[in-house]
Formats: C-alpha cells, sequence, structure tokens
C-alpha cells in the first residue's frame, strides 16, 4: 500500500511540475487523505532529523542551521520554502525518496509548525528539537496558547532525543521538565542588554508558573515575557545555561557566546536569541567555530523580513510580523534607532492571516519613539489607523492608504528614514509595491546592493 501512495504522490509532483506548480503541499494533502491522515509514516528516514520550531523565527534558525551542515560538507535536506505542516513536509519527502519511500540524506532539517509536531514526529523519529518561543498566534487557527503548548508537551513527556529550549522564556522552559528521565534538555540564554526593562512594557503570556502557579520574579525583561525569571516558589527557572549570549551591543551589533563575538548583520535582541539557538546547535554536533563564525555573522534575512530597500535615497527596512510580539520587535528596532523615522503598518484579514485581527490591540504603540508620521493600507487598513490613534497618538499624523501602491508612494514623498511592517498575506505583495515604485522612480532592492 505504501508504495502505491509513493507512486500517487509521485506522479502528482512530476504533473505540478509540467505545469510549474510547486508542489510544495498539494502532494501531501492527497496522500494525507489516501493515508487516512499518516501521511509522513509512508516513509523510511535512515537519517537524523532536526526540527525547529516556535512562533516567531524559525524561518531564519532553519535556515541557518542548514548553512552549518551544508559548509561541513553534509548532504542536508530542508523545506525552505516554509510549507511545515504534517502535509508540507510529506511533499518534501516526496522529492527526495526513491519507490520504496527511502529519503537517503546525512540530515533532514526541517522547520516544524508548532501545532504539528506531535503529528509529524509521531510518524517520524526525531534526534534534536530546537524550541525558540511561544506566543500568541493565529487564534481562530492555534487556539490559545496554553493549548498548543499543552501539545507538544504532551509529545515531550516521551521524548528521549535532543531538546534545546529558549531558557528565557517561560513557555519554552517547561518543557525540560515534561520528561525528567530525559538527559538530553539543554536551554540558552541571553544576559541583559541595553534596552532590557525592568518591569513588563508589552503583551506577555509567562507571568506565572505552570508547576505551582506563583506570579514569576523577572530579574529583566528583554521582550515581552522573555527575559531572566525564577519561580520563588518552587524553583522554576533555575537551570545551567548550555550556551549564553553575553556582551551584547546593538550597536556595532555583537555579542558573544562561548567567548567568541559574533558580528550579525541584524541589529536586534530577537535576531541575537535566533543565532544563540543556532550557536546551541552547532555545539550539541560539532559544528567547526570557523563555519558557525561565518554562518552567524554573514546570515541575512530577506524575504519580507527586515529587508532593506531604497525608495530614492529613503532608507526603507520591511519586516513581517504575523502577531503582536513580531510587531512590537520592529517598533522596538525603529524606537531604538536614532533620529526621525516613518511606519507604513500593512494589516490583511485573509484566510492565511486569520480572520481575527483583534490581536492589534495587543501592539504596543505608545511606545513610539520619534515617529512623525505613520501610514496604514491593506484590506483592514482603517482598523490598524484607529488602533494606533487610540494609543495616543496624533490622529493628524495617520494617513490611511488603502490601495499599496498609493500607500509606498505616500511613504517615500517625505525624507527620512522609513520602516515598514506587513502582516503574512501583505508581506509579498508589500514588497512588490515597493519594488514598483524602485522601477517607476529609483532607488535599490537588498538584491541589488
Amino acid at each position: 500500500m505504501k508504495r502505491i501512495l509513493i507512486l500517487i504522490g509521485k506522479i502528482i509532483v512530476k504533473l505540478l511540475r509540467l505545469f510549474k506548480r510547486n508542489a510544495g503541499n498539494l502532494p501531501g494533502i492527497v496522500l494525507w487523505h489516501l493515508s487516512r491522515h499518516k501521511c509522513c509514516g509512508i516513509f523510511k528516514v535512515d537519517c537524523p532529523i532536526i526540527a525547529v520550531t516556535g512562533t516567531n523565527g524559525k524561518t531564519s534558525v532553519t535556515n541557518c542551521i542548514a548553512q552549518l551542515f551544508e559548509k561541513s560538507g553534509k548532504n542536508i535536506i530542508i523545506n525552505r520554502e516554509g510549507n511545515n505542516l504534517d502535509t508540507g513536509i510529506c511533499s518534501l519527502l516526496l522529492r527526495h525518496c526513491d519507490m520504496s519511500g527511502r529519503v537517503k540524506a546525512d540530515y533532514l532539517i526541517l522547520e516544524t509548525d508548532e501545532s504539528h509536531v506531535p503529528v509529524v514526529y509521531s510518524q517520524l523519529k526525531l534526534d534534536t528539537l530546537v524550541v525558540l518561543n511561544f506566543f500568541r498566534d493565529q487564534l481562530d487557527r492555534n487556539g490559545e496558547m496554553e493549548t498548543l503548548i499543552r501539545k507538544i508537551d504532551g509529545f515531550c513527556k516521551t521524548f528521549d532525543g535532543n531538546l534545546i529550549l529558549n531558557g528565557d522564556d517561560p513557555n519554552t522552559a517547561r518543557l525540560g521538565r515534561a520528561n525528567p528521565e530525559n538527559k538530553n534538555v539543554k536551554y540558552f540564554h541571553a544576559k541583559l542588554y541595553a534596552f532590557a526593562t525592568e518591569k513588563i512594557f508589552e503583551a506577555s503570556e509567562g507571568r506565572f508558573c505552570p508547576f505551582c502557579g506563583e506570579a514569576l520574579e523577572y530579574e529583566y525583561y528583554q521582550y515581552s515575557h522573555i527575559g531572566k525569571f525564577l519561580c520563588g516558589k518552587c524553583g522554576f527557572g533555575d537551570w545551567q545555561p548550555y550556551v549564553t549570549a553575553e556582551n551584547i551591543d546593538l550597536e556595532k551589533p555583537e555579542f558573544t557566546v562561548d567567548g567568541h563575538t559574533y558580528s550579525p548583520k541584524l541589529n536586534s535582541i530577537y535576531n541575537v536569541y535566533n543565532m544563540t539557538a543556532v550557536a546551541a546547535a552547532a555545539k550539541l554536533h560539532g559544528i567547526d567555530g570557523k563555519i558557525v563564525d561565518d554562518v552567524i555573522s554573514n546570515y541575512t534575512v530577506k524575504n519580507g523580513r527586515m529587508e532593506n530597500f531604497m525608495l530614492r535615497d529613503r532608507k526603507t527596512t520591511l519586516n513581517l510580523a504575523k502577531n503582536p510580539v513580531g510587531a512590537n520587535m520592529t517598533l522596538r528596532v525603529m524606537n531604538e534607532m536614532q533620529g526621525e523615522k516613518e511606519l507604513l503598518f500593512v494589516l490583511n484579514d485573509n484566510v492565511a492571516d486569520g480572520l481575527d485581527v483583534s490581536w492589534i490591540w495587543d501592539i504596543n504603540f505608545s511606545i513610539f519613539e520619534r515617529v512623525t508620521r505613520v501610514v496604514t493600507s491593506g484590506t483592514r487598513a482603517y482598523d490598524i489607523a484607529v488602533r494606533i490613534k487610540c494609543s495616543g497618538y496624533d490622529a493628524a499624523k495617520i494617513v490611511v492608504r488603502p490601495d499599496l501602491d498609493e500607500a509606498v508612494a505616500e511613504l517615500a514623498s517625505t525624507e527620512g528614514r522609513k520602516f515598514v511592517i506587513a502582516n503574512y498575506t501583505a508581506v509579498q505583495p508589500t514588497r512588490s509595491a515597493l519594488k514598483r515604485y524602485i522601477e517607476k522612480n529609483g532607488g535599490q532592492t537588498d538584491e541589488s546592493n
């Protein structure tokens, strides 16, 4: 039966390729139905699997870890397209397996949607799981965050492989206690950075101990609920880090792990955490230090993730934000930058975004620093404009342009530094609108730098 399913899947892949289609998800959807929802279980994988999950940062960390192994001369398979559900991973494996379903590689490195970790790895044997963070995200699809964490916690109760956890996120660190018999739990940590705070200023979900219910005591908050915490009652949070980022300087930018200083391309605390997770994976798998330095110091994010454009002579940074924390992190980067700046916020409410846009009320617009004007666009341009106005921002400085091309033109009509936040289905149309403006009026993209 499995051979028949493999044959059907490969035929679908070839037909889609014949019509120049991606084949990133549809073959897996078909096999998901035919296999009674066990589409990943039809494959034979003989190599270790490294999975990366979490609300924010999966794509960057997965690609960085993949580069570590590629530069080490390993043959890897990775879902670069970001198809991270079980059907997408099934479609990926279909393209790399033989007719018996056997997949040959040195490593599989798979970005995996948080809700699908228990689904996929009940069918495939997982060697290493990297968990970055948990925030509220797409409530109409994922439900409340606690429901999601409990699903992964249930998987971790029987998982005895390597577990690399963000020890500064109580929602992630709690997974380290899921299986007391697992001796392969490792935490990564970041020391205080210049813009950390003693009080919380953003929406958070990690205020209480998940084991005894006591309010967690924070030494500092890096962003949202990420920071140095401890439960005074049961000791949750008292662990030894496997790797620690210290001497964090976002002006340069640089940070140090295990005595080595890295100089990443992106200057945000969010990126420091991502790269510290990469350093932890590199240490665990014995990657050569020169390769780690090359990957961490040179990795750049494009495709709408902290991607830079020049609208004539106006430097513009575009970032995807599909939840409050993603938006707040972009606002932090913007606020921490000296000088005046302007913001374009593009908000859609398509199915892939989640039809519920109430999450915008958890964005902390009250922390605006030297933001002289805001342009809003997208299918919910007026909603985000109202939200920003309600934060206390001067309504006279808000310009609503639902049409993207008009919004980009409006943003570029004045001088100064520009930032653009776009949610999931808005980010690629926004990239296209920025490029159209450049073609017509001049400037450059990251690709042409």
